[in-house]
């Protein structure tokens, strides 16, 4: 008999656990006050749903063995958009909605073969919103959920943003298959791979200044303005941009632009976002989303609302962070019922039912105490604070 969980997955003890429920009603209290609505997806999904019209590699999905094409969902948008594109297509738009449940990441091992990574995602989707007014309104809640999880000055949040239209400026003097493989240099930072597709001297040293650019989001707007005068996307991002300063700083958290930024599933087609945390080691993403009308619209979506866009926090990387640690046990008080040799087992139970209908949390001791020191005695090993004796 296997004693050890599969490749990539973990047991969770009761302290991450509580952490994790803890997050997750943090981030539930935000997204409830602005009037999201909670939906659950199933696990299980049909592959052509969880492919997301091919935004998602086969590879990146855990399949079933099942007399249809089945696999476990890679993560929750695609699922919620289907959802939204049949049996919420009569609600009204702009629709909102989030979730929080299990996501299954497929990728192979170091030592080859398959690896399943098992994280807890909680996030929101917003349906119908159209322009810049719904990116104003998601970003508001992604720092307003960011204030309620209360980071840390050394964890240095940054909030990385891209758009698909500014990769499409940088991409313009290239075509066909030669613009698909630069894009994909660009978004993997490959400068190697670059000098390789690129003959242009020009051209390149454009490229590789982009993937070199640095400074604040505003420093990246204005040469890009100056770079690409006269650009929609740079106005609306303009706008966002400008909104978004006084709420980062209010939340410690660096905001960057780049315009080679692109995440690893390609579902998106218009503004993309990546919130980073320093971790133990490394860095660490926290959180991920961006615009995906076009998987709307591969779902059925019809119209001028037929747009979709969204974030998701990843619980199980915030509660690694360094210093995040659950609630202290203490703040919730415990008893321990015990009972003497003149008692029964049926007495403890009837006195804990009273307690559990004060609301107070008790453990019930199994075996009889000799005396009132021998539950004393149990008591300290317990992990609970007080005693509930019944006896002499």
């Amino acid at each position: 008999m296997a004693l050890q969980p599969a490749s990539g997955v973990r047991d969770l003890n009761p302290q991450q656990v509580q952490r994790n429920q803890e997050l997750r009603e943090t981030l539930a209290g935000v997204f409830r006050l602005w009037g999201f609505e909670e939906v659950t997806p199933p696990r299980i999904e049909r592959m052509d749903t969880l492919k997301a019209g091919g935004a998602i590699d086969s590879r990146d999905i855990v399949r079933l063995v099942a007399d249809e094409p089945l696999g476990l969902r890679p993560e929750l948008t695609a699922s919620i958009a289907r959802a939204a594109c049949t049996r919420l297509q009569e609600r009204h738009r702009p629709l909102r909605l989030w979730s929080c449940g299990t996501v299954f990441e497929s990728r192979v091992a170091d030592e080859g073969g398959q690896c399943i990574e098992e994280i807890l995602h909680c996030g929101v989707e917003l349906f119908g919103g159209v322009g810049v007014e719904a990116e104003l309104e998601l970003f508001s809640l992604l720092m307003a959920s960011m204030g309620a999880l209360q980071l840390e000055p050394r964890h240095q949040p940054k909030l990385l943003i891209g758009h698909t239209d500014l990769l499409n400026l940088l991409l313009k003097p290239f075509e066909g298959t030669l613009r698909d493989r630069i894009r994909s240099c660009l978004s993997q930072y490959d400068r190697l791979g670059l000098r390789e597709l690129v003959t242009d001297t020009e051209e390149l040293n454009l490229l590789c200044s982009w993937l070199d650019q640095r400074g604040t989001a505003q420093d990246i707007l204005a040469r890009l303005q100056r770079d690409y005068p006269d650009q929609p996307v740079l106005n609306r991002l303009k706008r966002l941009i400008d909104h978004l300063i006084p709420l980062a700083q209010a939340s410690g958290v660096q905001l960057q632009l780049d315009p080679t930024f692109q995440p690893h599933y390609e579902l998106y087609d218009g503004i993309v976002l990546q919130l980073v945390c320093q971790g133990s080691s490394a860095p660490v993403v926290i959180a991920r989303g961006g615009r995906y009308d076009a998987l709307v619209q591969r779902l059925g979506g019809e119209g001028t609302d037929a747009t979709g866009m969204g974030f998701s926090y990843c619980v199980d990387h915030i509660r690694n962070l360094p210093g995040d640690t659950a609630k202290a046990a203490d703040e919730v008080s415990s008893a321990l019922v015990c009972f003497s040799n003149q008692q029964s087992l049926e007495q403890a139970l009837n006195h804990q039912a009273t307690l559990h209908a004060a609301d107070r949390v008790s453990l019930l001791d199994h075996r009889p105490c000799q005396n009132r020191d021998e539950a004393e005695r149990r008591l300290a090993h317990s992990g609970c604070q007080t005693l509930e004796w019944i006896g002499d």
